[in-house]
């Protein structure tokens, strides 16, 4: 069973939340700084706001913090890019009857939206919301809770991520983990690359040569 992050694995949709969280910032005059980055990168969005709230000392509420996120986020979602490879692989994959889903720490409208937007739906029997289990994906349960729900033992997956957290989850759920390359997380490439069981800059290496 191939289990696939979105955001930053699939599609290239990081950089909406770095843009998100500078404009948010900006508004109030805070600087967007690496303790900020480390506090709202590999966490679901209730979380990312809880921890906002305290570290900028915010009067905003964090669902108030959530909405102004959102409002900022927009359509981007409608207009965001598949990453190089991707699109090919999953079509390899389903040519050889592999299962696939998706975990994801996204938005559940997010989400919908960019897998519909880019027909890539179509490839996945199940998707599994971090969000809505109000776990974070550094955590084994989010992963043995997919596992479970597609009806297959946690060694029998393979984890495709971005984040290293996420990616120490799984591996910590007893799965394989292949880790994928993106700018968002660029600093952890070097820890990436000595933990993961694979590393890949890009889906494109995991194609097949071209059959004369």
């Amino acid at each position: 069973m191939f289990l696939f992050d979105m955001d930053g694995t699939l599609i290239d949709s990081n950089s909406i939340w770095k843009d998100v969280d500078r404009e948010f910032l900006a508004r109030r005059g805070l600087p967007y700084t690496h303790a900020f980055y480390e506090g709202v990168a590999h966490t679901i969005m209730p979380k990312a706001a809880i921890f906002t709230k305290a570290h900028c000392h915010l009067p905003e509420s964090p669902e108030e913090i959530i909405k102004e996120w959102m409002e900022l986020a927009g359509s981007l979602y409608e207009r965001v890019s598949v990453k190089p490879g991707v699109r090919a692989y999953l079509r390899q994959c389903k040519g050889e009857g592999r299962r696939m889903a998706v975990v994801t720490s996204s938005v559940p409208t997010h989400c919908r939206t960019a897998l519909g937007h880019l027909e890539l739906d179509k490839y996945f029997e199940r998707i599994v919301l971090a969000h809505d289990l109000g776990l974070e994906k550094k955590d084994p349960d989010v992963w043995l809770h997919a596992a479970e729900a597609c009806g297959v033992e946690p060694q029998e997956c393979t984890v495709f991520d971005d984040s290293i957290a996420a990616c120490k989850g799984a591996r910590a759920a007893k799965m394989r983990v292949v880790g994928v390359y993106d700018g968002y997380f660029a600093k952890d490439e070097a820890e990436m690359r000595g933990f993961c069981d694979v590393y890949i800059k890009s889906f494109e290496e995991l194609l097949w040569p071209l059959k004369k």
